[in-house]
């Protein structure tokens, strides 16, 4: 860790101590917690608050996941990718933001801290919230709410992508009481806008070993877009994360954690306090695979900057934002937009 120093106050206003400001990704314990053991919720939000506040990304263990189904997962994106470009360029993606995305497919011009010329080098699979035929959200036309892009010949693919979405969207779940108590609100404060309709998105990604030439990543230095980020990883390193002194810091691969990072709309809605952190993936030395899960809130949801968050030292940063307007925006101009002004969301006020 750093030498600097942080002054916390715990949850209860009572105790207070100093801990190291971070240059390293702490590790949560969440097996107390979810066993329910008394004032383990309220230890562990204090933890994450200095995570987030400080590093923006933290890995938790004893989450309840098991290893059998990352592994799954991980053998079936080697599946897919191994297919021919033929099959799975029938799975493009579009606006609706589902489906195959190519290598050399973005560029990250919503990222203020290093604007790469070149595209990236990963190819993804992009998965939605699955849907049954008759759902609401379906019939309505909703952008980010329609059927995923399933390959034909590929048995098991689906049922385990699916499963595994669903899992972390369960463990997106019961984070969410530590968010609350981590911003000082009460432990149910973020259910109202997760129970109904969750706007997820599975990032399922391909990172072939490769030769990079200059300021070309396989992803460029970016944040997530969205509330937070839940990723498992592979055993195959090449995800670094910024530190606060400006170090990149590879993200090292502990057994069975999964890293969670702060993306920029709860970045926003907690007032630039909840740190959304720049990281990126260089050329990995094997093929490496990725599985991110965006959990955020139903696509209505708007980020107003917390009570909690906000003071006269340090008043409102941002205007309230809808999350679909949020994620259209980060989607047209790292995917489809030519490159022009910033947009207004990039300014603080």
């Amino acid at each position: 860790m750093s030498a600097e120093t942080a002054f916390v106050e715990d949850h209860d206003g009572v105790t207070s101590h100093y801990i190291d400001v971070l240059e390293e990704i702490p590790v949560l314990d969440l097996a107390p917690y979810l066993a329910g053991e008394p004032g383990a919720a309220e230890k562990l939000a204090l933890e994450l608050r200095h995570a987030q506040e400080n590093i923006g990304f933290y890995y938790v263990i004893n989450h309840g996941v098991p290893q059998s189904l990352f592994d799954r997962g991980f053998t079936e994106l080697k599946r897919f990718f191994a297919l021919p470009f033929e099959e799975k360029i029938k799975l493009k993606f579009d606006k609706s933001m589902v489906g195959y995305v190519p290598s050399k497919s973005t560029v990250y011009e919503t990222s203020t801290f290093n604007k790469n010329t070149k595209k990236d080098l990963n190819e993804t699979i992009l998965l939605g919230v699955e849907r049954d035929p008759d759902d609401p959200k379906l019939q309505e036309g909703h952008r980010f709410s329609v059927p995923n892009k399933w390959p034909a010949d590929l048995p098991g693919f689906r049922e385990t992508m699916v499963e595994y979405q669903r899992t972390m969207m369960g463990l997106g779940w019961q984070l969410l009481p530590l968010y609350a108590l981590a911003l000082d609100k009460p432990a149910d404060y973020f259910n109202a806008f997760f129970a109904n309709d969750p706007c997820c998105i599975g990032r399922n990604s391909y990172y072939p070993v490769v030769d990079l030439e200059e300021n070309e990543f396989g992803i460029a230095p970016h944040s997530d877009a969205g509330f937070l980020t839940l990723l498992p990883l592979s055993d195959v390193p090449g995800l670094e994360v910024m530190t606060p002194s400006g170090e990149w810091l590879p993200a090292a691969h502990i057994p069975g954690a999964v890293l969670v990072n702060t993306g920029e709309f709860l970045n926003r809605w907690t007032n630039g306090r909840f740190i959304a952190t720049p990281h990126r993936v260089v050329s990995p030395a094997a093929d490496r695979y990725s599985m991110a899960v965006f959990y955020n809130p139903d696509d209505q949801t708007v980020a107003e900057p917390l009570d909690t968050c906000v003071s006269a030292d340090n008043p409102a940063r941002y205007e309230p934002v809808g999350f679909v307007d949020y994620l259209a925006y980060f989607c047209d101009r790292n995917f489809f937009e030519p490159k022009g002004e910033q947009g207004p969301y990039l300014t603080r006020q």
